[in-house]
């Protein structure tokens, strides 16, 4: 069977524009009219107090959007159209932002921030341009990989990103190891359990391993061809994550500080559980996947918050960590609805192929 170039990119590409517009404009609120006209911070000068971590940060923030934008648009077009088009596009949105931000009290627009971001863009286009084809072309690596072992379609690409937002959510920075769904904080509730360190040790450990079930699972499920490597994968970047996580955002000298005893304890009896259910029938991994989500879910709004790990105060006055903050919340809150959601699609696209005599 030929393969045809994935859209993969295209995927990716709209779905980091939704999260970048998302950060820029949270928390959505106190909007009103402006004193300045909208586009009067194009011709501002120059800051006489200016940050390099912001500059920075927002070139990082857009370089790969450029990327995945380059990587997306038409290969036969010519290398230098496919990157002036997608760092136009880069800019265009970045643009809209700034100007949409004159209208919130907590937001300041500027072209400092603008330029930082067509310039990031433009370096992401110049990757893009230069690797995509190598990634995401007919005979890209990861194309060929995807072919193998994912399964096709936009089922598979919209399996592929909700695993990408799974290790979005582990950058949350007060968040428990693995923790989402949380509606409780979401709508400011109490806990329903007050905080006593044996019990808390073990609903973490009881989260923990459920998550690992669920995470594990759910990328079984949406592949074509068994393989144990990228689920291993998988949760080896998940806990990366955290450790970066903890290393950025907390008062702590120990990057490992998100391996609580309960952490410890669910990653040792997760990790068995997950080996044994691979083993089981595709149809059982799938219904234990969406059993673990809920169970997951359910424990996590449960517990009381985190006790283990400070926030540094530092970051609290960072715009961008508030940004960043505001979108992995998001993401946090709704990754385990979107699993779920998920995973009864996919059920009913595997039931539509198999009664069309195709086996997946």
């Amino acid at each position: 069977m030929a393969r045809t170039a994935s859209a993969l990119p295209v995927h990716l590409a709209l779905a980091y524009a939704g999260l970048v517009a998302y950060a820029c404009l949270h928390p959505f609120t106190g909007w009103q009219g402006s004193g300045l006209a909208p586009f009067d911070f194009l011709l501002a000068p120059w800051p006489k107090y200016y940050e390099v971590d912001d500059i920075v940060l927002n070139v990082l923030g857009y370089l790969p959007l450029g990327f995945v934008t380059a990587a997306a648009l038409p290969r036969r077009w010519a290398a230098l159209l496919r990157i002036v088009l997608a760092t136009l596009l880069c800019a265009l949105l970045s643009l809209g932002l700034e100007t949409a931000q004159n209208f919130l009290p907590t937001r300041v627009a500027s072209n400092i921030d603008l330029g930082a971001n067509a310039a990031g863009g433009l370096l992401g286009a110049l990757l893009g341009t230069l690797l995509g084809n190598w990634l995401f072309g007919e005979q890209g690596w990861l194309q060929r990989w995807r072919a193998r072992r994912i399964v096709g379609g936009h089922m598979g690409d919209a399996g592929l990103m909700l695993l990408g937002l799974w290790l979005l959510t582990q950058l949350t920075p007060d968040g428990l190891l693995f923790g989402s769904g949380d509606l409780r904080q979401a709508l400011s509730l109490p806990s329903p359990v007050l905080f006593q360190p044996a019990a808390f040790i073990r609903l973490e450990a009881a989260h923990v391993a459920a998550t690992v079930l669920a995470a594990g699972l759910l990328a079984r499920c949406m592949m074509s061809a068994p393989s144990i490597w990228p689920i291993l994968l998988l949760l080896a970047l998940a806990c990366g994550a955290n450790t970066l996580a903890t290393f950025s955002f907390f008062s702590t000298d120990d990057p490992l500080a998100w391996l609580t005893p309960g952490a410890r304890l669910g990653l040792t009896i997760g990790l068995p559980l997950l080996g044994a259910s691979l083993l089981l029938p595709r149809v059982i991994q799938h219904a234990l996947a969406g059993v673990a989500l809920l169970a997951a879910t359910l424990l996590v709004n449960l517990m009381p918050a985190n006790p283990y790990l400070p926030l540094n105060p530092a970051m609290l006055d960072s715009g961008h960590f508030l940004n960043f903050h505001g979108l992995t919340t998001l993401v946090t809150s709704a990754w385990p609805f979107l699993a779920l959601a998920y995973l009864s699609a996919l059920g009913l696209w595997r039931g539509e192929h198999l009664n069309g005599g195709r086996r997946l």
